[in-house]
């Protein structure tokens, strides 16, 4: 269920407000008003200081975040809402600003937030008008998410509308862009999380495909293709056949694109890619497992209670195509997502059996709860076979990285190491954390076979995370390369900020702000040694 809060932007405020909110900057001396906020909208009246005794009895700083509930004799609500220090210039506070302002204001009724008409006095030279609407409107958003659709009464909403006014200025097409970016990056988080927090009987490997094709089929300069169970057989993607084997489910593997315009909304796509002299080209690829129960290497009962969002992967790549058009990005993306579940059925691969992945490289399954490499693999090496400007996975892989990072920070690899820094600097702009982790060649001795090119597990209890990563390096053919192990970002025990408690579609900001970003994308490096004639 998208967020149900629409927001707009303006000049003057709705008849019938009941919210408004006001930024304050957190100051050495207490809390103030931002800079440049007008004295009054119309016949309403703008606070003119903050009162600062008030602020301090409830420990109100103006904090990125925080809020402070006024209640005026007018009977119209102010919440002073905080975007910390001056200058202004991370989008993440505004963000932060907005998903306050909707947690403060309570169930339903009309919203606004107010920002100067002049932003340099408050925010300097590094955020645009449109940057900060877009915040602004993503974290309002995000804060008013609610996955509702299996309770008999649903509860109470947040603001029905909020409206971002631009002082006593006309709100112009920057701060109108601003705020449909943010709609759209908000939409397709919260289209990651409707999926990720479906229960698994209701959102099985073919039911996801289906919801994908709803999503895509028809947007402009999108396709999307599904392939059965025959055709992946066809297609030799011995991973994914593999791990589905224990489950009555058939597997499906979705394909979906997305080609730039030329130039404006409307033109028709870009031409070349591949070497002729097209637009960058960018593969993304999403674990699907729509329940693990760890197959014959069975999780605990406790293990399993999350386990309808190992599909996370899939669901963030399929939600990030489906905004590609609506923010108008400006390269090719192709998203490639395996679906399957992992039963302990009798057909169950068991422990010690072989696999042969698409490229001929072959995999002793030694756990079979270590499913997520499998079916990567597979997507991996279908990924490269395009030759694209670079690959990127997502991927809730390894318990491993939630104990090394826990919940808030995401790992990130890549190769070149460049790759995990650009990562890493969308996610930075985007407002999610990753941290880059190594991948050292002596680690690959860690899963080396008796009987086959690799096993698919390492050495018990050490570097879980960063084996898992140098398994899928296997399968990427040297093309400049990134993976996101999001196995403890992808879920929230709670509801805080901009998060909401389940799933919170993690990763599909920063791979959108990646795309958005056009800067060359590092040079491939060498092929590797193709798998021998008997494999």
């Amino acid at each position: 269920m998208p967020a149900d809060l629409q927001v707009a932007a303006a000049s003057v405020p709705p008849d019938g407000l009941d919210v408004l909110g006001v930024p304050v900057v957190a100051d050495d001396d207490g809390p103030r008003l931002m800079p440049g906020l007008p004295a009054h909208l119309g016949e309403l009246e703008l606070p003119v200081t903050v009162d600062r005794t008030l602020a301090q009895r409830h420990g109100f700083n103006g904090t990125a975040g925080q809020s402070l509930v006024l209640r005026p004799a007018a009977g119209l609500e102010v919440v002073l809402i905080g975007v910390g220090p001056a200058p202004v210039g991370e989008a993440e506070r505004w963000r932060r600003a907005g998903a306050a302002l909707v947690r403060a204001a309570g169930a339903g009724g009309e919203g606004a937030v107010v920002v100067p008409a002049d932003l340099a006095p408050a925010c300097g030279d590094e955020l645009s008008l449109d940057a900060v609407a877009a915040a602004l409107t993503e974290g309002a958003m995000l804060a008013a998410y609610r996955f509702d659709g299996y309770r008999s009464s649903p509860r109470p909403g947040s603001l029905e509308r909020l409206v971002v006014l631009r002082g006593e200025a006309p709100p112009g097409t920057s701060l109108e862009r601003g705020v449909s970016r943010g709609d759209a990056v908000a939409r397709a988080v919260a289209l990651a999380r409707d999926l990720a927090n479906t229960p698994a009987s209701d959102l099985t490997p073919r039911a996801l495909a289906e919801r994908a094709v709803q999503q895509l089929d028809g947007l402009p300069r999108t396709s999307v293709e599904v392939w059965d169970e025959h055709r992946i057989a066809t297609e030799r993607l011995g991973g994914l056949l593999g791990v589905s084997r224990g489950s009555t489910e058939p597997p499906r593997l979705v394909w979906a694109r997305y080609h730039p315009a030329t130039g404006g909304p409307g033109e028709p796509p870009a031409a070349g890619g591949e070497g002729e002299g097209g637009p960058a080209h960018v593969v993304l690829v999403g674990k699907g497992i729509t329940f693990d129960s760890g197959g014959l290497s069975l999780k605990t009962a406790d293990g399993m209670t999350t386990m309808k969002t190992d599909m996370t992967g899939a669901a963030v790549v399929l939600a990030v195509l489906a905004a590609c058009h609506a923010l108008e990005v400006p390269v090719r993306v192709t998203a490639i997502a395996p679906m399957t579940e992992n039963m302990p059925g009798g057909a169950a691969v068991k422990p010690g059996d072989v696999l042969t992945m698409r490229n001929g490289m072959t995999v002793e399954v030694l756990n079979t709860d270590a499913e997520g490499r499998l079916v990567l693999a597979d997507a991996l090496a279908l990924a490269a076979e395009l030759r694209p400007d670079a690959v990127v996975d997502v991927a809730t892989l390894t318990g491993a990285a939630r104990i090394a990072l826990g919940t808030s920070i995401a790992p990130v690899y890549g190769r070149p190491q460049e790759m995990a820094d650009r990562l890493q600097g969308a996610a930075a702009r985007a407002g999610e954390q990753l941290w880059p982790m190594p991948l050292p060649e002596e680690y690959e001795s860690h899963f080396d076979s008796d009987v086959a090119d690799m096993k698919n597990i390492g050495k018990a209890g050490e570097a879980g995370s960063i084996v898992a990563a140098l398994i899928l390096a296997r399968f990427t053919a040297g093309l400049p390369w990134a993976h996101l192990d999001i196995a403890g970002t992808g879920r929230s025990t709670e509801s805080a900020g901009y998060r909401s408690k389940g799933a919170t579609g993690f990763g599909v900001r920063t791979l959108l702000e990646l795309l958005l970003d056009e800067l060359p994308l590092p040079p491939p490096g060498p092929l590797p040694v193709p798998p021998s004639a008997d494999h």
